[in-house]
């Protein structure tokens, strides 16, 4: 698989796992450690598109939101 692939596949995966994630918080269905748990994945993702693209500040802002999604998961376990 060629570095570009992986970025999209980074990219698409992370951005529909982000909106799943937003729209389980919003809906307030009790999902909140599944949303999470997406939430975290995402990070990941995303953190992996940043370092194989180059974009430090976009990598740094993921170990942020994989802080969220930990202290989420803390909170709601």
């Amino acid at each position: 698989m060629t570095k570009s692939k992986i970025i999209s596949v980074c990219e698409f995966s992370g951005s529909v796992l982000a909106m799943a994630y937003a729209l389980l918080i919003a809906s307030n269905t009790g999902n909140e450690i599944l949303g999470f748990s997406l939430l975290l994945i995402s990070a990941l993702l995303f953190a992996g598109w940043g370092f194989l693209d180059k974009r430090w500040a976009f990598f740094a802002l993921q170990f942020f939101y994989a802080a969220s999604a930990i202290i989420g998961l803390i909170r709601w376990a």
